[in-house]
């Protein structure tokens, strides 16, 4: 079984943000297969579904961002999933706008959504796809910049790469990350 965790943050006012990238491509999948990611449970939303012939939750923690290992925690303990069936997806300042990078393991950086899911599972050693949203053009504009509202013209190279982090799940899931890190990044 693969836990599949998009983070961000859960109130309306956060869904058109660069932050909630991670939600973005939880949500792109649960269109994509037909799905509503609507249980409650675990401090989260989650369903669970068949992708690639692979048992898959789908997760979007409730906790806001800087809690979101609290909810994992939770449902890696209930469901005792391997770290090497987790993946964590979220947005990334480092990376360019359109953009995706996969890895198997590695340090927060400077997101608090990672620095509270390493944090809670006491590891480094899980997947994790970032997906780009660039530099704002002033540095000490970053918190506006990424729970600011997206304005329209760069939505669409955003969600270039929430397709691309759906296409490297689903090649996650059937062929490993390995061949979709050679593929992807």
């Amino acid at each position: 079984m693969y836990l599949i965790v998009g983070l961000g943050n859960p109130e309306n006012e956060y869904s058109n943000t660069r932050h909630n990238m991670g939600f973005d491509v939880i949500n792109e999948i649960a269109k994509k297969y037909n799905i509503k990611v609507i249980k409650e449970k675990f401090n989260g939303l989650y369903e669970t579904v068949i992708i690639q012939n692979q048992k898959v939750i789908l997760l979007k923690p409730q906790t806001y961002m800087n809690l979101s290992g609290k909810c994992l925690k939770e449902i890696v303990d209930f469901y005792n999933i391997e770290n090497e069936n987790i993946i964590v997806i979220y947005d990334d300042i480092d990376t360019d706008k359109g953009k995706i990078r996969i890895r198997k393991k590695g340090g927060p950086g400077t997101h608090n959504g990672m620095k509270s899911v390493i944090q809670e599972l006491d590891t480094l050693e899980f997947t994790r796809i970032r997906v780009g949203i660039g530099q704002p053009e002033f540095k000490n504009d970053m918190i506006n910049y990424v729970i600011g509202n997206i304005p329209e013209e760069e939505k669409i190279v955003l969600q270039q790469g929430v397709k691309k982090a759906v296409d490297a799940i689903e090649e996650i899931l059937k062929n490993g990350v390995d061949i979709a890190m050679n593929k992807f990044n």
